[in-house]
């Protein structure tokens, strides 16, 4: 049996911590950023019953690190590397032989390579598997919306990310135009160089400017605050957004019926499994990046497979070819936390003039 560990940490504030703490909600946010902060890493489920191929089975351990979204940022780099750190050696005193570093734990310190530095167990950041899973759920998507990805128009919102950058060059292979949209103009156009001649790339800085062209958009920021607006969007665009917290606004989902909005990245798990904690998913679904770690754990592959700022195409190809062979899957579509029907998608392309 593998045994691995998986760190996450509250992405909204209450609402959250109270899946584990219900008190939680009955506190100011202002206290409650200021108690989490000084709460030691500690065990907030043991995951049980995952069952791969020829018999392989593992089981782990979600760690909570007291850290809040904005946090990772706000606080010192130390601090919040510190606070990683006692979460992974957390993991691997409970046995995890491999520890996933989950939403923002995954950004700081070079991609998870400082964290890695620090602890003797293997460390992954997951990212490889979150890009096989977004692409392969942006073309069912765009499939089921009616747009070939030969006559479209594709956008990657945080592009020069570890996430972005993979998910571009993958996406650079079937689309005939690119629009890569960050923060940096130079390092978007370094982006831009590594991706196939074939493809016409352009850049920009505003989602506002780029993304109205766009009928294929991943967005994967590391921002705190949404960055993706109903008024940025084309009639009928597929839009992923692999990022958490989510950076598609809300305010699409009642504004834009005519777009189809899908989460990046939710799998389903092999087997029986038991997270030992609410995630607010379906039973037996999990994040990409947690299921790249427990397929580690079924190979009994420990070491660092995704790690740092630059992915390998190679490693988003054998990861997604390992989760096949272990009877991992995509979850279905869900969209602002919740599950989207064969009826919504259809509703959804008619109002797109599909």
């Amino acid at each position: 049996m593998g045994h691995f560990g998986f760190v996450i940490h509250p992405l909204r504030g209450a609402r959250d911590v109270a899946r584990k703490y219900p008190l939680a909600r009955l506190l100011p946010e202002s206290v409650l950023a200021w108690a989490i902060t000084r709460m030691r890493a500690k065990p907030v489920g043991h995951v049980t019953g995952i069952r791969g191929a020829n018999g392989a089975t593992a089981d782990g351990w979600l760690v909570g690190c007291g850290l809040l979204p904005s946090q990772f940022y706000s606080l010192p780099e130390e601090f919040v590397l510190g606070k990683i750190v006692a979460s992974v050696e957390l993991a691997a005193e409970l046995g995890a032989q491999i520890v996933g570093l989950g939403a923002f734990t995954s950004v700081v310190g070079d991609g998870g390579r400082r964290v890695a530095e620090r602890v003797k167990v293997a460390v992954t950041t997951g990212n490889s598997y979150t890009v096989a899973t977004a692409i392969q759920g942006l073309r069912q998507a765009a499939d089921l919306m009616g747009i070939s990805p030969a006559n479209a128009t594709a956008a990657v919102v945080g592009a020069t990310g570890s996430i972005g950058r993979i998910c571009a060059r993958l996406l650079s292979r079937t689309v005939p135009e690119m629009l890569l949209v960050g923060r940096d103009l130079p390092r978007l156009e370094a982006v831009a160089a590594e991706l196939d001649s074939r493809c016409a790339v352009s850049c920009s800085t505003d989602p506002a400017v780029a993304l109205p062209r766009a009928d294929l958009v991943v967005t994967v920021t590391s921002a705190v605050d949404t960055v993706v607006a109903p008024e940025h969007l084309k009639r009928g665009a597929v839009v992923c957004d692999v990022a958490r917290p989510r950076d598609v606004s809300r305010a699409v989902a009642g504004k834009r019926p005519d777009v189809l909005v899908i989460e990046g990245g939710v799998v389903a798990i092999p087997g029986e499994v038991d997270f030992g904690f609410n995630f607010g998913f379906p039973p037996r679904t999990a994040y990409a990046c947690m299921a790249e770690t427990a397929i580690l754990a079924l190979e009994e592959r420990y070491e660092p497979f995704s790690l740092g700022r630059e992915l390998s195409l190679e490693r988003v190809e054998e990861i997604a070819r390992l989760a096949e062979k272990h009877g991992f899957r995509l979850a279905g579509f869900r969209s602002f936390e919740r599950a989207l029907t064969e009826e919504q998608i259809a509703r959804t392309r008619r109002l797109a003039g599909r």
